[in-house]
């Protein structure tokens, strides 16, 4: 099943919906890497993926950060130590074992970015105001 950015997933904020909307790209790209049956030796694209899932979310968090501390969001500090604890587990993706279970380990994978994207978002981020209802309280 393809992950799909519906409009319970939507903040309201385009620029973090925009942002969102690529995670869920590369979490499909993932996904569909899992799923091509043709595909022998992943270990370059899994790699090369991940390394792009990494980077990207850390330049998203820091626009939602940099979003969040300019309105004053009161939860932003615990959203950005769940952006931290993102970060912190892509990093500790053992190549060694990608290697040796390619199929498996994807799959741990998946479910960690469905769980987490899905969770995330609809519990933290769909609670950050937009910029004109934080203006006006």
């Amino acid at each position: 099943m393809k992950y799909e950015l519906t409009k319970d997933y939507l903040t309201g904020i385009d620029m973090i919906d925009e942002e969102h909307g690529k995670l869920f790209d590369l979490a499909n790209e993932c996904y569909d890497l899992v799923m091509d049956d043709a595909a022998v030796d992943r270990f370059d694209r899994i790699v090369a993926l991940l390394e792009e899932l990494r980077a990207y979310a850390a330049t998203h968090f820091a626009h939602e950060e940099e979003y969040m501390e300019r309105i004053q969001y009161e939860r932003r500090f615990s959203e950005r130590y769940q952006h931290l604890r993102f970060i912190q587990k892509l990093s500790e993706i053992n190549l060694d074992d990608i290697d040796e279970n390619q199929q498996e380990y994807l799959l741990n994978i998946l479910d960690f970015l469905a769980r987490w994207l899905y969770g995330h978002i609809k519990v933290m981020d769909c609670r950050i105001p937009k910029e004109d209802v934080a203006a006006a309280k």
